[in-house]
């Protein structure tokens, strides 16, 4: 019995030390490959500098190019420029390749899990069989001299009521309780080449429109008509809500500050008054009613979604007068809040509106 232990013993010894001898063999191999595809990565990487610090080149002379037509420089202060950014990127090369040989000695001297303390531009982590996948600080992409286009979130808030013919605010809605809200996004770009005088606004956004009607009415619906007639009951609360994907343009006035730098110059419009007058159109996407009653004791909520012969095309005409990033804000609704009524209603919203730049 002893000696079949003993037997057992060594061979379960024997097989305990293969598997570590295997896996240490597969580990040595997994490193290796690591070292090995992280040493062609930045091989690879050599002749991605090169051409990247060349496309640098190629902008800092149209930037360069682009002052000379100016008459900001003059033709031998371009030439010196251009020596002076060819030189830049030269030397911009040999040290970022001097770096990437640096970094390949230190791998074949260490393990794959070997770590430096620089952020050289380039990372790994996601690997596709040999390849390791790159990243590029954005801090090494030039700034355009130029950029006429800008871009912006905006967010408006506000009273919202409908009126037809003979009608005025507050006749059938109530003013406080009835409200807008926009949210959207816009581009902004400058008209003239020389001057921020005038600029060219437009995007796209969500308008929620919010009627509140007076006197315990509601819409009711019957086929193609939709009227405000009173509810059965005492209502709590009655909302009716048009929600609409609108397309607005507008033309934007108002002085500007030029802020010039080495390489490129930008206009602010911050700490400044603008103008804006202009329109939209879009689409009706979604009419929705609320009623809040009691019926028998019991407290009744409804939340009824349907047409209510709302108009499903939208047009109008808005305009913000501004300081910096807020501004007073109106649009009117061209088009009736509902489509071949007898009498015409049409949407008129004013509030606050901030573009944040």
């Amino acid at each position: 019995m002893n000696t079949i232990t003993k037997y057992v013993v060594l061979l379960t010894l024997c097989f305990i030390v293969s598997n570590v001898n295997a896996q240490e063999q597969e580990t040595d191999t997994i490193t290796n490959e690591k070292i090995s595809n992280k040493i062609t990565t930045l091989q690879n990487l050599k002749s991605t500098i090169q051409e990247e610090e060349r496309e640098f080149l190629k902008k800092e002379v149209e930037f360069i190019n682009q002052r000379l037509d100016k008459g900001e420089i003059t033709k031998a202060e371009a030439e010196q420029l251009k020596k002076e950014v060819a030189k830049k990127r030269a030397l911009n090369i040999e040290n970022r390749l001097a770096i990437i040989d640096n970094k390949i000695e230190l791998l074949k001297r260490n393990d794959a899990d070997y770590k430096d303390d620089d952020n050289e531009s380039v990372s790994f982590g996601v690997s596709i069989g040999k390849f390791t996948g790159l990243t590029f600080n954005s801090k090494n992409k030039p700034r355009k001299y130029d950029k006429r286009t800008t871009s912006d979130f905006v967010f408006a808030i506000g009273f919202n009521n409908a009126i037809g013919e003979g009608q005025k605010i507050g006749d059938d809605y109530t003013f406080l309780s009835s409200g807008f809200v926009e949210l959207g996004h816009a581009w902004k770009t400058r008209l003239f080449e020389n001057s921020n005088a005038v600029r060219l606004k437009y995007g796209f956004s969500f308008q929620w429109n919010k009627l509140t009607p007076k006197n315990d009415k509601y819409f009711v619906q019957n086929g193609n008509t939709t009227t405000l007639e009173i509810f059965p009951s005492e209502l709590k609360e009655s909302e009716f809500r048009i929600t609409n994907l609108v397309f607005p343009l507008h033309f934007e006035f108002g002085p500007s500050k030029k802020i010039e730098h080495k390489d490129y110059f930008r206009y602010s419009t911050s700490n400044h008054f603008k103008v804006g007058i202009g329109g939209y159109a879009g689409f009706n996407i979604g009419t929705q009613q609320k009623l809040r009653f009691k019926e028998d004791g019991d407290r009744v909520k409804e939340k009824i979604r349907r047409s209510y012969n709302a108009s499903p095309f939208v047009y109008g005409l808005s305009a913000y007068v501004g300081y910096g990033s807020l501004g007073i804000y109106a649009k009117y609704d061209l088009s009736p809040v509902f489509k071949d009524q007898t009498v015409d209603q049409h949407n008129l919203s004013m509030g606050f509106r901030f573009d944040l730049d």
